[in-house]
């Protein structure tokens, strides 16, 4: 099951099919669950975002099926406007599936085999963190592997928020900003030059050439 994420924002999850019922069974009925209250408070998941109606209004207009993602106004603090998070069941890869709306929305896809479930999480302008979940040695080193996550950071049996300092981390395409931490935080800030150095009262040539007169 690939996961794709920007921002630490879970926003896109492809379920194999065979089990996407029990999946999205478990998934929406967690929804109901949440608290009510601030952003900043991490212990709560229901917020405020902009946008988020006209998303959801788009994703039902491109087939999906919509769970959550209401307004709330009992319990929400000062009066503030805030919603549920939203699990949306789509018929495959559509616009707003490839937007990213920066609101709590959650695009699952079905998918038949690991190559068109790839094939899906890479179809996106976004490459900033992505993961899977699996038990399948094949899978996992596939998903690692040149023809597999085309984002800058991948994990397997973990989720792809935050991202480790030492790990050289970055996106890729639209979520691109260079690699500036870790072991390729040099090329930030130096250049590369070859240099040689002869120490010999002689002039040696490259490569051992020799020019005898």
């Amino acid at each position: 099951m690939p996961f794709k994420s920007a921002w630490r924002l879970l926003e896109r999850f492809a379920q194999d099919r065979t089990a996407g019922v029990a999946i999205m069974f478990a998934l929406s009925s967690s929804v109901i669950l949440l608290a009510v209250g601030i952003a900043a408070d991490y212990s709560l998941a229901v917020s405020t975002r902009d946008k988020m109606q006209a998303a959801l209004a788009r994703a039902r207009n491109q087939g999906g099926l919509v769970h959550g993602g209401r307004t709330v106004a009992e319990g929400a603090p000062n009066g503030g406007a805030y919603v549920e998070p939203a699990i949306v069941e789509m018929p495959g890869q559509t616009g707003i599936v490839r937007e990213e709306t920066f609101a709590p929305i959650l695009y699952t896809l079905g998918y038949e085999d690991l190559g068109e479930a790839i094939d899906l999480h890479n179809d996106v302008p976004q490459g900033l963190s992505s993961s899977i979940m699996t038990l399948n040695m094949r899978e996992a080193e596939t998903f690692l592997s040149a023809s597999g996550s085309d984002c800058g950071i991948a994990n397997v049996n973990i989720g792809p928020s935050g991202a480790e300092i030492g790990g050289a981390f970055g996106g890729e395409k639209e979520t691109g900003g260079g690699r500036e931490s870790g072991s390729d935080a040099w090329k930030s800030y130096m250049r590369r030059q070859t240099s040689t150095v002869n120490y010999s009262p002689k002039l040696p040539l490259a490569q051992g050439v020799r020019f005898d007169f």
